[in-house]
Order: structure tokens, then C-alpha cells, then sequence
């Protein structure tokens, strides 16, 4: 396994349009929430537990499990999210840890969620920030989430101030898209000269 940068921000932080224009340069992303979505879809250990314990109340009418439900459900109750995490986390980090170890680009990205601030399968950090407002007035338009949910969310998950302690570099994404994409594009050039060295 190369190096791995570690991307990690809060919800609405704007990860994915960073994660998107690394790979745009044609690296390799290892993305949290997509291995999330993978890990439970129909057939999988993990969806069968997941029924056994909740009920097929959990399921949608096509099998697949119905995320906002499940949400409701574990930020509502904590140590009912305990207990998906300890069924889910395993086979996350597994199905990240065959993506990484498959790749091909110089470098590679792992897109951590905002309740996983740190991996020892991280090299190096970067950290998408956004102002706290910011990221409630993103969620609530793209989720159509009550204020008081997305609330809930920003502190379930890592502290900013945590996170920006732990970063070896930090983009701070409340601008329009092509400034964002300069940024990216600067620590793509310098994630390169690093995959020299680290390789």
C-alpha cells in the first residue's frame, strides 16, 4: 500500500467535491459512505443481522435497508447506534482496506465519515472545513432535514476543533467550485512529490 491521505470533514463540509476532483486526476478514492452502502446491501451478513435485530420494518419495499429510518432510529438512541456500529464498522474497514490495497494510482484517498476522525491506515490528513452554520444551512437543503436533526448529526461526530487539530493540511471549502478545485489541484501536485518518497 502507497500513501494514503486521509480525507475528513463534518457533513456538508463538501468531502465528496473534493474527493470527486482527486479523482478527476485519476486517483484512487476509498470512500467511507460508499463501503457503508456496499456492506448492507441485499444479501450481505451484514443486512441479515441488521433485519434480525430491527425487524424487515427496516427494509424498503426492494429489500435495501431504509437509511432515514435506520437514522431516526440510531441518533435517537445510542446504544442502538453502538450496536449497528459493531455489526457495520468491521466489515467498512475491511471492504476500505481491499480498495487501498488494490490500487493503482501514486497515491490514494481514504474518505473517512465524520464520526471516524482518524485510521492508522492514514499517512496524512487533510481536512475540508466549513463553518458550523454552513454546514447546518447544507445539510437541511440537501437532506430536507429538520434543523434540530442535522444538529444531532454535527454532534455525533468528531469535534471541528478535533479535526483541525489532527490535520496535516486543511482546505477550507466555503467558496465557489473552481477555487475549490485550485486547492485540491495545488495538493494533488504536492500529494505526487510525496508518493516519491514515501514509496
Amino acid at each position: 500500500m502507497g500513501l494514503v491521505v486521509g480525507v475528513v470533514g463534518g457533513i456538508g463540509s463538501g468531502k465528496t467535491a473534493v474527493t470527486d476532483r482527486f479523482a478527476h486526476h485519476g486517483i484512487t478514492i476509498a470512500d467511507s459512505d460508499v463501503a457503508a452502502r456496499t456492506v448492507v446491501e441485499p444479501g450481505t451478513p451484514a443486512l441479515t443481522v441488521i433485519v434480525e435485530h430491527f425487524g424487515e420494518a427496516i427494509l424498503n419495499e426492494d429489500g435495501t435497508l431504509n437509511r432515514p429510518r435506520m437514522r431516526e432510529i440510531v441518533f435517537a438512541d445510542a446504544e442502538e447506534r453502538s450496536w449497528l456500529e459493531s455489526v457495520t464498522v468491521p466489515a467498512i474497514l475491511d471492504e476500505l482496506r481491499r480498495i487501498l490495497e488494490e490500487s493503482t494510482s501514486p497515491y490514494a484517498i481514504l474518505m473517512l465519515s465524520g464520526r471516524r476522525g482518524q485510521s492508522p491506515m492514514i499517512d496524512h490528513y487533510l481536512v475540508v472545513d466549513v463553518p458550523t452554520e454552513v454546514q447546518i444551512a447544507r445539510v437541511m437543503a440537501r437532506d430536507n432535514n429538520p434543523r434540530e436533526q442535522v444538529e444531532a448529526i454535527i454532534k455525533a461526530q468528531t469535534p471541528r476543533e478535533q479535526r483541525l487539530a489532527f490535520a496535516d493540511d486543511v482546505i477550507v471549502n466555503d467558496g465557489p467550485l473552481d477555487v475549490l478545485h485550485e486547492r485540491v489541484d495545488a495538493l494533488h501536485l504536492k500529494y505526487l512529490e510525496m508518493a516519491k518518497v514515501h514509496a
